[in-house]
């Protein structure tokens, strides 16, 4: 089977060098909230541009925490997009504040400014744009929106470690950003991590508080917090990791552009958009097509990992039944559930897999 996301690969590329420093990573007996987190958290923050890096439990984690460190909750509404994982509507409904689902653009995929103001009442505090599949999202025109109506902006940058839109790097634009370090993630680890990142200082002492049981100072305790900390392990594999995430994030850009050049002809497949001013790190390379099911079928039968990203926007989801939301409400969104599917990509995808990919998808006949 050729997988859609391969990390043990990506792994592999640097074990040698993660077994070089575990020996001394056990002997230290450090294994939460040590050094490791603190230069990883530097480090991120110096990468992106911004002021402070708090590193969590995972990108839900992320979520919630940035939520609660800017104060929203009961009464207030968010919007975000229906077309995305769930958890960035979860995280939003954990703190008691109400998604707000406006539409997203036909061609990234991501939330559409356009369709943002619509969706703008008196309770609307935050908007949390997301940079879906590792393209980033207007921010130029979300900043605008949330500057004109006072919004708080937290971007989830959970798929996209790298991105940059007209040159800052996804992450470096909001109030807050999250980030997931999931094994299939663009940055990952061996495991469930995350980081928010923020040049609010205020805002990054809460997330360092809340992470920790709401306590500045050990057995102290200001408010009610979480137990969400990245683990020391977690942060000595993700130092080793970052210094090659540039280079993986180029290799997908490469793999992204063999993709279009040979697919690009076939009139039954839209392939990923990118916009002007986006640099994607295409954390998935989705495609749209009306024959979704039988080519899935066709890539499945031959061994190749297809998946479905997203079967069902979350405005339709059940448990969100009660915003009152019906087909139909949300077009573009509910297309592209009705039509998108990804196919392998990683840094480590080989040409031969590729061109096999490739074949599989040209050679396919039942397309309108």
């Amino acid at each position: 089977m050729i997988l859609l996301s391969d990390p043990s690969r990506q792994f592999e590329f640097i074990k040698d060098k993660l077994l070089g420093q575990f020996e001394a990573f056990i002997s230290s007996g450090n294994y939460i909230m040590g050094e490791k987190l603190k230069l990883l958290e530097q480090t991120f923050a110096e990468k992106l541009g911004v002021s402070h890096a708090i590193g969590v439990g995972n990108g839900t984690d992320a979520l919630t925490l940035a939520l609660d460190a800017f104060g929203i909750g009961e009464g207030d509404e968010v919007i975000t997009t229906p077309f995305t994982f769930f958890a960035t509507a979860e995280a939003i409904s954990r703190k008691g504040a109400k998604p707000v689902f406006a539409d997203v653009d036909p061609l990234t995929f991501n939330l559409d400014p356009a369709k943002i103001e619509a969706a703008i009442t008196p309770r609307t505090k935050a908007m949390i744009p997301v940079h879906l599949f590792g393209h980033p999202a207007d921010m130029e025109s979300i900043g605008m929106l949330a500057q004109k109506y006072g919004l708080i902006v937290i971007e989830d940058a959970c798929q996209a470690f790298g991105a940059r839109f007209k040159g800052k790097y996804a992450g470096s634009f909001g109030h807050a950003a999250c980030f997931s370090f999931f094994p299939t993630k663009n940055l990952s680890t061996m495991g469930d991590g995350g980081m928010v990142v923020t040049s609010d200082p205020d805002a990054a002492a809460q997330i360092a508080r809340l992470r920790h049981h709401g306590s500045p100072r050990k057995y102290y305790h200001d408010t009610i917090g979480y137990n969400s900390r990245l683990d020391e392990l977690h942060a000595l594999i993700l130092l080793e990791a970052i210094n090659y995430a540039e280079q993986w994030n180029n290799q997908r850009r490469l793999k992204a552009d063999r993709y279009r050049q040979s697919l690009e002809p076939l009139p039954y497949l839209q392939l990923p958009y990118e916009a002007d001013g986006a640099h994607s790190v295409y954390h998935l390379y989705c495609i749209s097509s009306k024959a979704r099911e039988p080519l899935l079928t066709a890539l499945r039968q031959a061994g190749v990992q297809a998946g479905v990203y997203y079967p069902c926007p979350l405005h339709l989801q059940k448990a969100y039944a009660g915003l009152g939301y019906r087909p139909g409400d949300l077009p573009v969104s509910e297309q592209l559930s009705r039509q998108l599917f990804a196919i392998p990509l990683h840094p480590f995808l080989l040409e031969s897999e590729q061109d096999y990919i490739v074949s599989i998808l040209r050679n396919y006949r039942g397309a309108d």
